[in-house]
């Protein structure tokens, strides 16, 4: 079986059992509260750090977190908290 129809079959599955798509696929998940508060989950790294900008590797993308005064206030494995003034959410794939 390709790859195409693997990722095919996968897709059918989780649509038919209603899996959580960001479990089975480890889609990034973006919260924003407003504009000073932003939660990564499912990243695999921190690529880029200043206070305007915070860009993160996730597995399928890298999300850029734009801003001013930007900092992260925790990090896990799982997610990361970053707060500031938040200018725009960009996703790079």
């Amino acid at each position: 079986m390709g790859k195409k129809n693997l990722s095919r079959v996968k897709s059918n599955i989780v649509e038919s059992l209603e899996l959580p798509k960001d479990i089975m696929y480890g889609a990034v998940i973006i919260s924003a509260t407003g504009r000073n508060q932003v939660l990564i989950e499912n990243y695999k790294g921190i690529i880029e750090y200043t206070n305007e900008k915070i860009r993160v590797q996730t597995k399928n993308c890298q999300v850029t977190v734009a801003g001013k005064r930007l900092m992260i206030e925790y990090y896990t494995n799982e997610e990361m908290k970053i707060t500031g003034f938040i200018q725009g959410i960009l996703y790079d794939s």
